[in-house]
Order: structure tokens, then sequence, then C-alpha cells
């Protein structure tokens, strides 16, 4: 933990480098995203090109060490990129987050080895994957999962199912949540990760359909006695999966609290671009004190959730715990965006509720990030535990 932690405090960034980098997202936000984002959107079609260019631009890496190939980012800084990417099509930051979450299992917990074997690989786009957690009937209750590793000779032999997996068709590996003992008591200490690449035994099944969050896949992963060697148990000993699985669940929950931002800033925006044009009663609907109203909390809802972000964001970098923070921009930052969705369709009319409008895309969007990486319930027990822990102090 210790290495972990002097790891994240080295993650720094000058200021002319962010501005730079900041820079060359929103430009390849505004040419190539979003001409097309309608396109993709509509259609549920997997961008190869985005993707492609993504990996160029090293996202893939983007939080993983330079030592091992990536851009070595701090948590601050990319949830900035994810808000960027947000504002306007949320669904190809979760092509690199969840790829990121397997990068960060494997190098906060995995041996040497395994980090120079994999790392170098996923940052740079060659290998593409996710976090395979949830299972048909396991899911924020991650003790409940069913699938079993047991041990034979130099593999371990996989069965079962997960499902909702990020990158499940399109990747090619994942960090894989099993039970390698399923009698543990408590239960969680029967739990270990894997990093599982698709090999024989391993196949995907169906392709779920979802109201948003379109274009990237989302899937079940199929084990059938499949053989993943010993070799691939990250970190070399069983029974440590609940923790390296959750442990990477802060940077996630900062990520679709980062997310939620985007989306919260993006309605706003859509909303004022509009209000400015349509025109009611001899004047825009700017100048109407409903629609001020209106726009006057979208406004202050997506800062607070930016400020609630950042300040995850930045205690993370600093190598602190930061469960509390994160759960509360996860929560405030995907209500935020639900809510600012929700207004600015409304503001729109029944422009908000056609196609043709980009703000119906934010509105199916917003949702998920309400119920990714643990619901909203969830968070709220979350932040109430630990608030009543510290004596209501936060």
């Amino acid at each position: 933990m210790a290495t972990a932690i002097k790891l994240e405090q080295q993650r720094t960034i000058a200021a002319d480098d962010e501005a730079a980098l900041f820079d060359m997202i929103d430009r390849w936000v505004e040419r190539d995203v979003r001409p097309v984002v309608k396109e993709f959107d509509h259609a549920d079609e997997w961008p190869e090109a985005l993707v492609a260019q993504m990996a160029e631009f090293g996202l893939f890496g983007a939080t993983v060490g330079q030592e091992y190939g990536g851009l070595g980012l701090p948590a601050s800084t990319y949830a900035k990129i994810v808000m960027r990417v947000s504002a306007v099509w949320m669904s190809i930051t979760g092509i690199f987050n969840s790829h990121l979450m397997l990068c960060l299992a494997i190098e906060k917990f995995g041996t040497e080895q395994q980090k120079r074997r994999w790392l170098p690989r996923l940052a740079s786009g060659e290998l593409r994957g996710g976090l395979a957690l949830t299972e048909p009937g396991a899911g924020t209750d991650l003790q409940g999962l069913r699938m079993t590793a047991r041990r034979d000779g130099d593999d371990y032999v996989i069965n079962g199912t997960k499902t909702w997996i990020s990158n499940g068709i399109h990747g090619s590996v994942f960090a894989l949540l099993v039970k390698t003992d399923p009698a543990a008591q408590p239960r969680h200490k029967g739990m270990s990760l894997f990093i599982a690449d698709k090999r024989e035994g391993f196949t995907v099944g169906r392709k779920l359909e979802k109201l948003g969050y379109k274009s990237i896949d989302s899937a079940e992963l199929v084990f059938d006695e499949c053989r993943v060697p010993a070799d691939q148990l990250i970190g070399g000993v069983e029974g440590q999966g609940f923790y390296q699985a959750t442990g990477g669940l802060e940077l996630g929950r900062i990520n679709v609290a980062a997310r939620g931002v985007g989306i919260a800033e993006g309605a706003l925006a859509l909303a004022v671009d509009y209000a400015r044009l349509r025109e009611t009663f001899g004047k825009p609907i700017a100048e109407h004190q409903a629609i001020q109203l209106k726009i006057g909390d979208m406004a202050t809802r997506a800062r607070a959730a930016r400020l609630l972000t950042l300040d995850a964001a930045e205690k993370f970098d600093r190598g602190e715990r930061v469960d509390l923070e994160a759960g509360m921009a996860k929560y405030f930052a995907s209500e935020a965006a639900l809510e600012n969705a929700t207004e600015s369709m409304r503001i729109h009319g029944a422009y908000g509720y056609s196609k043709e409008y980009d703000i119906e895309r934010l509105y199916r969007d917003a949702p998920l990030t309400c119920i990714g990486e643990g619901t909203n319930e969830l968070q709220r027990i979350i932040i109430a535990k630990q608030i009543v822990g510290r004596g209501g102090r936060s």
C-alpha cells in the first residue's frame, strides 16, 4: 500500500502541459466527435475510428505510470478530460475508463512481472478490456457472486457468467473477480481477482441493449472450464480479490462523477443556447423569469458537482482514502446530471423530445450515472456510515 501511495503522490502535471492536453482534447471533440455522435449513437455502432484516435492520444494509458508506458496523469487531470468529453458524448469515456480500471488493478496490486507483461500493451491500446465484477445475481452485493476458480496444476479452471461488462465484445482482457474458496467465511475472504484474456472456454454471450450509453458494448461473458494460468492471479495470492476490486472503485466513482459533471454542464450549455434563440411573446425565452430560475439552478448544480468531483480527485492524488469524498461526488454529480438533463429537455420543449437535438441523448445517458459504480442508494449509505463513524465531521 505504501508503494501505491507513493506512486499516487508523484503524479503531477505542469499547468502548461495540462492546458495543452485540454486544448488537444477540446479540438478533437469539436472536430471529430461532435459531427458524428448522432450517427453512431442512434445506430448503437462501435466508433472504431474514434477508439483508434483515443489510443493515439494515450487515453488508454491516461492514469498508467510512465514507467509502464502510460501518461501517468493525476486523477484530477483525468477527471477534467472526462468532463470535457462527456459534455458532448459520455459513451466514449466509458470505453477507456473501464479499461483503466483493469490497468489500475494490475498496477496497484499486481506483481512486478504482471505489470511489465500487461501494462505497456494496455497503455498503448494494443490490448483493451475492462473490469468484470457483475453477475446475473450479484451486482452491488459483490460477495454474492458465484463464478468459481479452482486450482488445477499450473492453471485455474474458471466457470460462471458475468453480465453488463463494458467492452465485453471488443475488449480482449478483463480483471475478473471470482471465488477461489466458496466456503470461506466471511465470504469476501474467498474472492480473488484474475487477469483473464480471451481464450478457449471464454466466450462472449449476448450484447445487452440499453436505453442510453450507446456505442459501447455491454455484454455477457461466459466461462466454461476456462483454464487461466496461475501467474495471472493478480498479486499471486488468493483471497485478496474483494479488496483489490473495491480498491479501484474509488477512481471509478470519481470517473462516473466526472461523467455526471460533463452531462450537467453539457445540458446547461444546450439549454442556454436554445433559450437565447427560441422566442415567445416577442422575446427570447432566456429573458423569461421561469427559464432564468431553471438556468440558475442548473448552473449551481453543475458547479457544485464539479467542485465535489475535483475535491475527491485531488485527495486521491495525495494518496489519501477517498471513499467518502468519491461517494459524495458520484452521488451528487450523477443526480445533477439527471436533473439538468431533464430541465434542459423541458426548456427545449417539444424539440427536446426529438432525436434531432442533442439533449435527448444526454437525457438518455444521465440515468446510467446514478446506477453505475454502485447505485446512489448505496453511496448514501456509505456516506452516512462514514459521517456517523467520524462523529458528524466530514
